[in-house]
Order: structure tokens, then C-alpha cells, then sequence
């Protein structure tokens, strides 16, 4: 499928548009005419922007992601020790997924299907998260803060004990637990985490 093409001020309108259909009507009641329609252009016009309702979506989808990611980085890029902004990034990257999930439920579900069907964009965005793991480890292991045997399983590791709080649909089915609950098992985790870097387990 065709991705969607560069926007410019326009194309970025039309994907503000259709955000605001997707959060208040959910994607399976947003159609093409009706972005159209309130952007002011005509359906075919919305395809020279985005080739399909797919890419539409896509680009919704990726738009938040780059958010999360940019926040991301800026604790990445943070003077901070190693340690404590693998503790920064784990908190927020498991808050901001949980806040998704509970105040934008119907853009929540673009994620989740994304990630679901390992789409590119989802797929784009692990490799990113694990991109900025990776460079907070070996800040650590240069730092003498971190004990690796190897800093892939180290990372594959850290992820599988993170999962229940990284991966959406497993945020999506703690929905019903209070955030209190969710948090203090976040810090148990990302204690247990910390401890086995510190001492060379993972």
C-alpha cells in the first residue's frame, strides 16, 4: 500500500481534520467524504495527500507515536545518569500509554490495531524505543552503572519483563485497574529491572 505523501500545510489540515472524526466518531464511523467535506475539498482531492483511508489512518496513528517519541528523547538526551533516566523513561513511556488509553479511547484503538497487525508504523516505532533503550544502556555500561553479558538480550529481556505495561492491548485490558495499582506495579517493575542491571543479571 502506497505510504502517504509529504503534506505540507494543507495535508497537515486534512490530517487534523480527520484526527478530530477518529476521536469523536471512532474510525469505523470516519469516512473519506466527510474529512473531505470539513476540510473543504473533495474526496478525491483528500487522495492526493493520503492514497488511501489506510495511509489516512497511518498517518494519524504515526503522528501521536512521534509525539511519544519525542518525548522519549528528550529524557534520553537528558544530563541525568543512566539509571535514572532508564527509570524516567520506563515511568513515562507506561503513564503515557495508560493516559492514551483512557482519554482518547477511539484514537487508542487506531494504536492498538496498528500494533495488533504489526504495521509499519508500529513496527517503526518499537525500533525507535529500542533505539533510545540502547543508547541509555551503553551510557550506563560506559558510566560503570550497568553490568551487561550482552546488551541485545539485555534490552529483549528488559522489554519481556516491561511488556504488561509497554504493549497497548495489554494497557488497553488493565483498563478497569485503578491507576494507582498500575503505577506501584510500574516502579515494582522497573526496580527489578534496575537491580539486575546494576548487577550484571540480564
Amino acid at each position: 500500500m502506497p505510504a502517504a505523501r509529504a503534506t505540507g500545510p494543507r495535508g497537515d489540515a486534512l490530517l487534523d481534520v480527520a484526527t478530530e472524526h477518529v476521536r469523536r466518531h471512532g474510525i469505523e464511523r470516519t469516512t473519506v467524504v466527510a474529512v473531505a467535506r470539513d476540510a473543504g475539498m473533495t474526496h478525491a482531492n483528500v487522495y492526493r495527500y493520503f492514497p488511501s483511508k489506510e495511509a489516512l489512518v497511518d498517518a494519524i496513528t504515526g503522528a501521536w507515536l512521534k509525539e511519544l517519541e519525542a518525548a522519549l528523547q528528550g529524557v534520553t538526551d537528558a544530563p541525568d545518569p543512566a539509571d535514572d533516566k532508564l527509570e524516567r523513561l520506563i515511568l513515562a513511556y507506561a503513564r503515557l500509554w495508560r493516559d492514551r488509553v483512557e482519554s482518547e479511547p477511539n484514537l487508542a484503538a487506531l494504536h492498538l490495531a496498528a500494533f495488533a497487525a504489526g504495521r509499519l508504523v508500529a513496527r517503526r516505532h518499537r525500533q525507535r524505543l529500542r533505539t533510545l533503550i540502547d543508547r541509555i544502556l551503553e551510557e550506563g555500561v560506559s558510566a560503570s552503572l550497568f553490568r551487561l553479558r550482552s546488551r541485545d538480550r539485555t534490552a529483549t529481556v528488559m522489554l519481556d519483563v516491561l511488556h504488561r505495561f509497554f504493549d497497548p492491548a495489554a494497557v488497553a485490558a488493565d483498563g478497569a485497574v485503578p491507576r494507582e495499582e498500575i503505577d506501584a506495579r510500574v516502579a515494582a517493575a522497573t526496580r527489578l529491572v534496575l537491580r539486575a542491571l546494576h548487577a550484571g543479571l540480564l
